[in-house]
């Protein structure tokens, strides 16, 4: 691979810059983006080799990766899509996969060959470029959802880009995706924000901050995340989130009788079944 586009150069896109250059897997990377700040940073810490804010310099890139939030792919693809080659390889790091198959229909009018829809489970509650980590996606999986479209060898050039980070890649259907990751990261990100909230709520905020102990900052650490990143998530990947908060709900009322009815044995049931559920898979 000669040359490949980050676009948004965070903490995802700086760390795939950083991964690809550690591994020698491409030539040359280039940042794209609107903050000349930022991207100046991006190439002070070494994750890109140089940057533009110019559309058209992404013209002659192999593979271009979206890690920008969200929202913002249809724009990003509607400003490069008259640069590209039908060679050119697109593929992302979004954390929902159904939104991102509409932006790119949108904008081409159906999902282009060469695009290949990714998601990277691996982050840190700390964004941007300062926090971007070379082994950050070693032994953690990528998901691919490659639709009927997609091309064969783009699914493999992309496969072998994550495998050069250390990622293991597997794959799923957009559908899938989105409801497996509203499960497992959307909704715990959606209650880490209501627990801060809720406490920050409360006339003596300032005592509970001052002993909090590990379960709250283990349980609101995620709260620290993108503000940018997790709006757009909800709003992309609505449906299947409320689908979860609304599960969540009936899980904490049932909590909730059993703590008002002083129901110990019910209590104790429920946390104990709870436990070896998690235990089982997670040890």
């Amino acid at each position: 691979m000669d040359k490949i586009c980050i676009v948004g150069v965070g903490l995802i896109g700086g760390s795939l810059g950083l991964a690809l250059k550690k591994a020698n897997w491409c030539g040359r990377v280039l940042g794209f983006g609107r903050n000349v700040e930022r991207l100046q940073e991006a190439v002070s810490v070494g994750a890109i080799d140089k940057f533009s804010t110019d559309p058209g310099d992404v013209a002659g890139c192999d593979l271009i990766f979206l890690a920008t939030p969200v929202g913002s792919y249809e724009s990003i693809l509607d400003q490069i899509r008259e640069h590209l080659s039908p060679e050119t390889i697109i593929t992302d790091g979004g954390s929902t996969k159904a939104s991102v198959v509409r932006a790119a229909e949108s904008v081409f009018g159906e999902i282009p060959a060469r695009f290949v829809p990714g998601h990277p489970i691996a982050g840190k509650e700390k964004s941007g470029v300062a926090h971007a980590d070379a082994n950050l996606y070693r032994d953690h999986k990528v998901i691919l959802t490659p639709v009927e479209l997609t091309d064969a060898d783009a699914v493999q050039v992309v496969t072998d880009m994550w495998k050069a980070c250390g990622a293991v890649v597997e794959t799923l259907d957009v559908g899938q995706h989105d409801r497996v990751l509203a499960a497992t990261s959307h909704l715990p990100h959606v209650i880490a924000y209501a627990l801060v909230n809720a406490v920050a709520e409360t006339t003596y905020v300032q005592k509970i901050f001052d002993f909090a102990a590990g379960g709250f900052r283990d349980s609101s650490r995620v709260a620290s995340s993108d503000p940018t990143m997790w709006r757009d998530i909800c709003l992309e990947n609505r449906e299947a989130i409320l689908e979860m908060t609304s599960r969540y709900r009936e899980e904490l009322a049932r909590l909730e009788c059993l703590i008002e009815g002083a129901d110990g044995d019910g209590l104790f049931e429920l946390f104990a079944g709870c436990k070896k559920v998690r235990d089982a898979r997670f040890g």
